[in-house]
């Protein structure tokens, strides 16, 4: 039954992946279309992600770092294992090179089936993990393709620039400031040795190398946007002075 759940999951994801290939972005630039097409599996994702990890953890009283997993908190794991299956799976046939984006979705997939399937505790701290890092989902998708069509599409400009700073600022709040707390608390908790008995200890050190990678990469990755908008903004006002 557990296998049955994924496997319709992923089914579910590659229909999306294909309608939006196909169907939705057909008149895209093949160019284009492949990660437009990947936006579009993220969008399925990221905002029903949220909602779902928010309900499995508020609907467990006993949630603790090491609590055993419920049943709706693995019907997430299992929803999010299938998202990132997909989207590797897309990342292989059209971006064999992106080598850091085919990592991620490797590290990411072996904290989802580990909690999921090898050691069944510890979901309350990977789906509040998931929350932080999809909460910014519709935002991103939706920035992600302005940006691909803001060269020839006014209106995708204009979204683009709108979203930009709010975006930016979400995205900084979640991954630069909520993430590396709640990391911390997760290490106190596992160096106090209370997860041992049911999680053992080179998964947890794993998690935690995984996830302050990803952090890690992220902060890196939102100061560059940073960066650019200071000097696009700069920019502007130095034309209007002149």
């Amino acid at each position: 039954m557990e296998t049955l759940t994924l496997l319709l999951l992923f089914a579910m994801y590659l229909a999306i992946y294909l309608i939006a290939r196909f169907v939705v972005f057909k008149n895209w630039s093949p160019k284009l279309r492949p990660e437009a097409s990947s936006c579009l599996i993220s969008f399925a994702h990221g905002t029903p992600a949220v909602f779902f990890a928010a309900r499995a953890i508020l609907s467990d009283p006993t949630r603790t770092f090491s609590s055993l997993n419920t049943s709706l908190q693995n019907f997430t794991l299992d929803y999010s294992i299938a998202y990132f299956l997909t989207d590797l799976l897309h990342y292989l046939v059209f971006n064999p090179n992106d080598v850091l984006f085919i990592g991620h979705h490797l590290a990411t997939l072996f904290v989802f089936v580990t909690c999921r399937y090898f050691v069944y505790h510890g979901a309350y701290a990977i789906l509040v993990l998931l929350i932080l890092a999809e909460i910014t989902s519709f935002c991103q998708n939706t920035w992600t393709l302005a940006a691909a069509r803001k060269a020839d599409v006014d209106f995708a400009a204009k979204v683009y620039a709108f979203l930009s700073p709010p975006f930016y600022v979400l995205y900084t709040l979640a991954r630069a400031l909520a993430g590396p707390y709640f990391v911390y608390e997760m290490c106190l908790f596992y160096l106090s040795g209370a997860a041992d008995s049911v999680i053992p200890r080179w998964i947890w050190v794993s998690w935690i190398v995984v996830v302050v990678m990803a952090i890690s990469v992220s902060i890196l990755w939102i100061s560059n946007l940073w960066i650019e908008l200071y000097r696009e903004r700069v920019g502007e006002i130095e034309k209007k002075v002149r």
